[in-house]
């Protein structure tokens, strides 16, 4: 029976020998998700024995992982602002650059009164904004909407998986909302332009959904929707938080332009590329 340290070994050369970017880290995931222990305690458990079991998961799982399966998917699970997030290849993985733009909304809502105000987290996929910004903030009615019905059988599981009371919405952007209006609105939709996602590299372009990627020639047909829609749901003051594409600031400002919106903002990642467009209507 081999060690976990002996297998870690293989397992890491193996991963090399494949070309793995990452190799020893992602490695050390896999048998972490297999053991159910944390990543660096396997430091301290390198003369314990794994099992045939144990090891023919670990096996299954660098099979998906040396075909470039991002390790979201093979895990099946991804923590997003003290969430845990079920992924499946039907949703995007959770990004860390978009909880940057649930802190940003959660601190600024954490000083309003939010009772009887209603928040729509628009293309939810995995539901992972707005059942933050609901853990986060209790008292804010929260609904999630998106086209994709398997989208949103994974939103609903990670609701519950997450004890978060939210409404569930399927259809397309904004016409499930017809006659109703929100306070805030939250919206990571598609935003690569299709030449861009021909680039993209092959772990995302091959297992994440292009509609979920992709938002037209130019990536702004979302955002020119949302310029259209979006004035009739809001309520006076209504206030929306937006993920955007590198080098679409711009390009938003202009769109949103009209003297119908008393603010319009673009705030930039870690990388200091522009990243989210925040929004404040009249």
């Amino acid at each position: 029976m081999k060690t976990l340290g002996e297998v870690l070994s293989v397992s890491v050369q193996f991963l090399k020998e494949k070309g793995s970017p990452r190799a020893r880290r992602l490695t050390e995931e896999l048998i972490a998700h297999v053991l159910k222990i944390k990543r660096l305690d396997l430091y301290m458990q390198f003369d314990r024995p794994m099992s045939q079991e144990e090891l023919e998961i670990l096996r299954a799982l660098m099979k998906r992982a040396v075909k470039g399966e991002p390790f979201e998917y093979i895990t099946g699970q991804v923590c997003f602002y003290h969430c845990d997030i079920s992924v499946t290849p039907d949703v995007l993985i959770p990004r860390p650059e978009t909880e940057i733009l649930v802190d940003t909304a959660c601190k600024y809502l954490k000083t309003q009164d939010l009772i009887g105000k209603t928040a729509w987290d628009l293309c939810t996929g995995s539901g992972c904004i707005g059942i933050a910004v609901k853990k986060s903030c209790p008292d804010l009615a929260v609904s999630l909407s998106d086209i994709s019905e398997k989208a949103l059988v994974v939103a609903h599981k990670n609701a519950q998986r997450n004890s978060c009371s939210v409404e569930i919405v399927h259809g397309d952007f904004l016409k499930p909302m017809v006659g109703r209006k929100a306070d805030f609105i939250f919206c990571n939709p598609p935003y690569i332009a299709l030449k861009e996602y021909l680039a993209l590299d092959p772990s995302v372009k091959g297992f994440e959904p292009k509609e979920a990627l992709v938002g037209g020639e130019d990536g702004l047909a979302f955002y020119k929707r949302l310029k259209e829609d979006l004035p009739s749901h809001l309520n006076k003051g209504a206030k929306i938080f937006l993920e955007i594409g590198t080098g679409q600031g711009k390009a938003l400002l202009d769109l949103f332009s009209a003297h119908l919106w008393k603010e319009a903002r673009i705030e930039k990642d870690w990388a200091g590329h522009d990243r989210f467009f925040f929004l404040e209507f009249e």
